[in-house]
């Protein structure tokens, strides 16, 4: 609807028409604003899959996972089993049932190790089927259509990759899910919840490389680059929770490696809200995210003034303290001192250890109230209890320790607190998905070996030999693993005469399937040739270089930047090489080198290419094509 009058508000010269657009056009934006308010709600709330134990904890931020419609295989892979493998399909009912299964428990995962097992088996699963039912050059009538996660915008294609990329990335989400269900009051509920996150981020790090160019918001570069970033944000979080989590004791070096490690955390979460306020990442992020990863960052530095302030004001350097060992633990903290000040000269006198002191306390409120301002500005977040009690907390610690120093000020009570810098000894790094612990047994094994048997070859219908004793000799030897070939065929023998042809594939012997065999079972089925009659099936390989294509385009309704795109059928003309006529190259040649990588969706069939010597017409649409790796 929006489209729509957006094209007439440019078409359109009438000024009274124009107005009663733009009136439609502001009713249509507000009423979207409120429907994406409510899905942000519903799907990306900061409260939803928390740890249902009492805790005293920032909450952490999980993904909701892509909605789906009900997806038909029986049909369009039946059909491709009986076209495209010359096979009774009604034989593999039970198995597109199974796949069928399996994707429908996949919309509605456990939040735990099993529903991951799960969802990573229909992913491989998916390698199988696009092999065995998927040509890259024509598409199997197939319609996926799976939701935008954050906006909700539905985006349909015949193309399984949508399907593989969307499977992947609730993988990630789910993983989310469970890092933030982690019981954080435990050292193994951080531990797993540091694991999970790491994971999460390896999965949809792994979704942003591997599948290129997705017509989904959710899905994009930009977005998976700033996701990434936020789950290894969390997992930094969590180890310092973990290290933390004993207590943090009141003693020089300890305050000194635990105020960089917090300052870390404040650090890549301030790099997160920077990544979440870029372009064009900013118009479809969840605004609560974004505030809640700014109020992390001035929390956590505040936290970081803190610790020093408690260091400088708390721990007096004494006689029999390392002077030279404190002085090396406080530089580390600086970039640089206040001008007029050095780090062992404020070590030893304890009028500058307090008035910098001060200066950090001072750099720790305003932090911590900038937090708490940030917080009151969202809606959503200011309804958390618990984060409101966190920050309340640390910033009245924060005043009380400011109010316990001494109220004299002098002229260095003015100075401006330096910035920590962050350091830490712990890595936090993405684990790539580990797929090949998931054991899976292909649906659709029957078909034989994926190698030989996939969508990309191209056979023909089986035929059958009837094979008759020759003095012992068959006439033909075979080679190869699973299914054998035959080769070094006699070509006068009963088998040659009976249709059989070099470079065959048998397929079976006596009606037995021996598409799985070896030589040595094949020919120990072939013994019985020597006392009778043997009826073998055979199949040949065709030639697959003149490649069908279809008609395709994507569809995406109510996206603002749908990556549409047409691909008509088109094949190579033979050029005749009598002709003296110079060739001429049609407009936008440049795409013909790209169309079989073109992108599909909703499937028009094309006819079948005919002769090389028929001269085709070529649509002004043959060549819009991309290179695209996903779509």
């Amino acid at each position: 609807m929006r489209a729509g009058a957006e094209n007439l508000l440019r078409a359109t010269t009438n000024n009274k028409v124009r107005e009663q657009v733009l009136l439609e056009l502001s009713f249509v934006n507000s009423d979207l604003q409120i429907l994406k308010e409510e899905l942000e709600g519903l799907n990306i709330s900061v409260e939803v899959y928390q740890n249902a134990e009492e805790t005293f904890s920032i909450p952490l931020v999980p993904l909701g996972l892509k909605e789906t419609k009900d997806v038909d295989f029986t049909l369009p892979l039946k059909d491709f089993i009986l076209e495209h493998y010359s096979q009774d399909s009604s034989e593999y009912e039970d198995e597109i049932a199974d796949l069928m299964d399996l994707r429908q428990a996949c919309r509605t995962p456990s939040r735990d190790e099993a529903g991951i097992e799960m969802l990573i088996s229909y992913f491989l699963q998916l390698g199988y089927v696009e092999n065995r039912f998927f040509p890259p050059t024509r598409h199997t009538g197939v319609l996926f259509t799976w939701y935008d996660s954050f906006t909700g915008v539905p985006v349909c294609q015949q193309n399984l990759l949508l399907e593989k990329a969307s499977v992947l990335f609730n993988i990630g989400a789910l993983y989310t899910q469970i890092g933030t269900r982690c019981n954080r009051q435990t050292q193994a509920g951080l531990e797993n919840a540091v694991d999970a996150f790491q994971k999460a981020a390896g999965v949809l790090s792994y979704l942003k490389e591997t599948f290129t160019h997705t017509p989904s918001y959710d899905m994009s570069p930009a977005m998976l680059n700033v996701l990434v970033k936020m789950m290894l944000a969390q997992a930094r979080e969590c180890v310092f929770e973990q290290i933390s989590l004993s207590g943090i004791r009141n003693e020089f070096f300890t305050l000194v490696k635990m105020t960089q490690e917090v300052a870390k955390v404040g650090e890549v979460y301030m790099l997160v809200n920077t990544a979440m306020n870029q372009e064009p990442v900013k118009e479809n992020i969840p605004y609560s995210w974004s505030k809640l990863a700014q109020i992390k960052s001035d929390h956590y530095k505040a936290l970081a003034h803190y610790f020093t302030a408690t260091i400088l004001c708390d721990h007096e350097l004494q006689p029999g303290d390392d002077e030279d060992q404190q002085e090396k633990a406080l530089s580390q903290l600086y970039d640089y001192v206040p001008e007029g000040l050095m780090v062992l000269a404020v070590l030893k006198d304890k009028v500058q250890r307090k008035q910098l002191g001060k200066a950090h306390l001072r750099k720790a409120i305003v932090y911590h109230e900038e937090a708490l301002r940030v917080c009151g500005l969202c809606k959503k977040l200011r309804n958390i209890e618990v984060l409101q009690e966190v920050l309340t907390a640390a910033h009245k610690r924060s005043l009380l320790k400011y109010a316990q120093q001494e109220t004299e000020d002098d002229f260095l009570s003015l100075i401006q607190a330096p910035d920590i810098l962050s350091k830490t000894e712990h890595k936090i790094e993405t684990i790539a998905p580990q797929f090949s612990k998931v054991k899976v047994k292909d649906f659709f094994h029957k078909l034989g070996p994926l190698t030989v048997f996939s969508a990309k070859q191209r056979w023909t219908a089986p035929r059958t030999i009837c094979l008759h004793h020759e003095a012992g000799e068959l006439g033909f030897s075979l080679k190869g693993g699973s299914p054998v070939q035959v080769y070094c065929l006699d070509p006068v023998c009963s088998a040659a005469s009976a249709g059989l042809k070099e470079g065959d594939y048998i397929v079976s012997v006596d009606g037995i399937d021996c598409k799985w065999f070896g030589v040595s079972e094949v020919l120990e089925k072939l013994k019985s040739v020597g006392k009778q009659s043997t009826e073998i099936e055979v199949i040949s390989c065709q030639d697959t270089a003149a490649s069908l294509h279809s008609k395709s385009a994507t569809y995406s309704m109510g996206m603002q930047k749908t990556y549409s795109l047409i691909c008509l059928a088109m094949d190579e003309d033979k050029i005749d090489q009598t002709k003296k006529a110079p060739l001429k190259l049609p407009f936008l040649s440049w795409g013909t080198k790209n169309r079989q990588k073109a992108a599909s969706t909703l499937c028009l069939p094309s006819a079948v290419a005919g002769s090389s010597q028929v001269k085709k017409k070529l649509s002004p649409f043959t060549l819009f094509n991309t290179e695209s790796s996903l779509y």
